[in-house]
């Protein structure tokens, strides 16, 4: 038996905690920012490296992933710890790269994910991140 209807009553109250309202604007959030990453990718195959260092592109790419996040948070909306994450990652490493430090970017993932697996009951008790269209 698939798990997802194993318990109908579960099922359903799970349905019934989505907000219509949230999971439309969610999605036409989760469209501009996607909307804008194409166009960050465009433009770092379209612009040299000699005009634009690789790191602008990858704080770009980082903005976009936290201000996607942060339209969430002040719309009411939860935030996607997998594009947080991702965002933090994205700008700590570009702006490693843009000081001439490269080859550090494991290093920075695994301190990155080590905060906030310590900072994450703080988070979970805050209920910050989970479901976007959930209450």
């Amino acid at each position: 038996m698939n798990e997802t209807t194993s318990n109908p009553k579960e099922e359903k109250t799970n349905k019934a905690n989505i907000d219509p309202q949230k999971a439309a604007l969610n999605k036409n959030l989760e469209t501009a920012a996607w909307g804008c990453f194409l166009i960050m990718l465009g433009g770092f195959f379209f612009v040299p490296d000699s005009l634009v260092k690789g790191g602008v592109w990858s704080i770009g790419v980082g903005l976009i992933m936290l201000g996607l996040n942060a339209a969430r948070y002040f719309n009411g909306i939860r935030m996607s710890g997998f594009t947080t994450f991702l965002g933090i990652i994205s700008i700590i490493g570009g702006g490693l790269e843009l000081v001439g430090m490269k080859g550090i970017d494991g290093a920075v993932f695994l301190i990155v994910l080590g905060s906030y697996l310590v900072l994450k009951p703080y988070f979970e008790k805050q209920n910050l991140f989970g479901k976007a269209e959930e209450n």
